[in-house]
């Protein structure tokens, strides 16, 4: 009787956490893949975190799944805006914040490396951090179409959440307790991310 009673308040919290994980996961990443300040690489890996300390199945398999589909979206809406904004006379709010998040030394790397590279260049700066900007200016001022874009996309975004989600295996397989794996996670992803600034500094 006891067991049995047990069992239901041990199950619904974990469907309750799921059942608003997974969607808040999806809308933060969306969101910060149109609005490039919230730390979506930290986001991911301390779900992957928290999805490696679940006994549901799938969990990292949904963790993997709602990542990619987030910044798929996300930047194929910021893509759109971006061109909306090259062919309107008086631009756009999101087209200037695209631009000013591409200084013009960077802006130029990516155009050659986009006219010798081509789609693989998207993959790739999926990857290396603050890279993903001034790839996708470069495409927009090359004027790439959607269909093209989203093409080379699909496979950057895919890339992009299973890297992070290896770095919250990672960081959560150091320690027993989900809260160390996740402040384990957040800081292999700072450290990641500073370390191109730290590169352009040193050069």
């Amino acid at each position: 009787m006891a067991a049995s009673a047990v069992t239901p308040a041990s199950v619904v919290p974990a469907s309750t956490q799921q059942a608003i994980g997974y969607p808040t996961l999806f809308l933060l990443v969306l969101a910060g893949a149109l609005i490039p300040v919230i730390p979506t690489g930290a986001l991911v890996s301390s779900a992957a975190v928290v999805a490696m300390h679940r006994t549901a199945p799938f969990s990292l398999a949904m963790v993997f799944l709602t990542a990619s589909l987030a910044a798929f979206l996300g930047d194929a809406a910021l893509y759109w805006l971006g061109r909306r904004g090259l062919k309107s006379k008086n631009g756009s709010r999101w087209l200037t914040a695209i631009r000013s998040r591409a200084p013009e030394d960077r802006l130029e790397q990516a155009q050659e490396k986009l006219a010798g590279h081509g789609v693989a260049v998207l993959v790739l700066s999926r990857l290396v951090p603050a890279g993903r900007i001034p790839v996708m200016l470069a495409c927009l001022l090359a004027e790439w179409p959607m269909r093209r874009f989203a093409r080379g996309n699909f496979p950057a975004c895919l890339a992009w959440a299973v890297t992070y989600q290896l770095i919250g295996v990672l960081g959560g397989s150091l320690f027993d307790e989900p809260w160390e794996g996740v402040v384990a996670a957040i800081g292999l992803t700072l450290l990641i991310s500073a370390v191109p600034a730290v590169v352009r500094r040193v050069r």
